[in-house]
């Protein structure tokens, strides 16, 4: 299969070279062009605009960092629809954004003869290195058949949550319970320090409990150590997707209390934004602790 794929960042990277690695031909881009130019060591091709990966391939995937971001990449001036050749292609869009962003891009595509999914992912980093994020997916089920190839090498698990816009309606709630949870994980490192107790064994011990998870084995001993680098997960992401939470709740007169604390505690002054989340641990603690 002919791919596409656009944003090379944290996550875009390792998903990329997981399609390259499934031996499919890859036409790439990125707005900066060091991660391009490694990719292209790889074997992808570089291409010079979006609208150059729209002419290339069949299935294009996109990760990028907002809506504002993925309307410019597919809509504005050498756009992926500013190309003519545009039938029978088929965009997953694997970006987190708001659920009526992804139904204006889709009824878009749909009018220049594209099929778009939003298809927004979890798992993080360490998952988009290995192929095995889940997909959250929203579209018609003819798009997702066509996509398969594209969303099988990135993922070990598909749901198919309803028409466009559920994909990224089911990747805010899941962020919901993220975003908290990476919070609720910090105040308890620092409670536990506080008290005498080793954190560095901290989330082997509770590995198998109920309150063990997989944010809690990869960041827990990073919060533990106060090692924030590299970055696995920006706060400024987290931050704009429990703003997008909020404003649902807002939408749908759903009362939300623990919603309403996690997103003040997101939006304290003193968090660097473009950190890890494990430098959450300073909202508790410094960094000298």
């Amino acid at each position: 299969m002919r791919l596409g794929f656009i944003g090379l960042g944290h996550m875009g990277l390792p998903m990329a070279r997981r399609l390259l690695s499934s031996g499919h031909s890859v036409t790439a881009w990125n707005r900066s062009r060091d991660k391009l130019d490694a990719l292209e060591k790889e074997g992808a091709y570089p291409a010079s605009s979006p609208a150059e990966v729209m002419e290339r391939s069949d299935l294009i995937g996109l990760c990028l960092t907002s809506d504002i971001s993925v309307e410019a990449v597919a809509f504005g001036p050498e756009g992926l629809f500013s190309t003519q050749d545009l039938k029978g292609k088929v965009i997953a869009d694997f970006s987190t954004g708001s659920p009526d962003a992804a139904v204006k891009f889709a009824k878009k595509a749909n009018s220049n003869g594209t099929m778009w999914v939003d298809a927004p992912v979890s798992g993080g980093v360490p998952a988009a290195t290995n192929g095995t994020l889940i997909i959250f997916a929203g579209g018609e089920t003819v798009a997702l058949n066509k996509l398969e190839p594209l969303l099988q090498a990135v993922s070990s698990r598909i749901s198919h949550m309803g028409l466009a816009g559920s994909g990224q309606l089911t990747k805010i709630c899941n962020q919901m319970i993220v975003a908290s949870n990476m919070l609720v994980m910090a105040e308890t490192i620092a409670l536990a320090r506080k008290t005498g107790i080793e954190v560095s064994k901290f989330a082997d011990a509770l590995k198998g409990g109920f309150a063990d998870s997989t944010p809690l084995q990869i960041f827990g001993p990073r919060m533990a150590e106060h090692k924030f680098e590299p970055v696995l997960g920006a706060i400024a992401l987290m931050k704009k997707d429990v703003g997008f939470a909020k404003s649902i709740a807002e939408q749908f007169k759903v009362n939300a209390p623990m919603l309403e604390r996690v997103v003040a505690l997101y939006e304290q002054p003193s968090l660097d934004l473009n950190a890890d989340l494990s430098h959450l641990i300073t909202l508790y603690e410094d960094e000298s602790t």
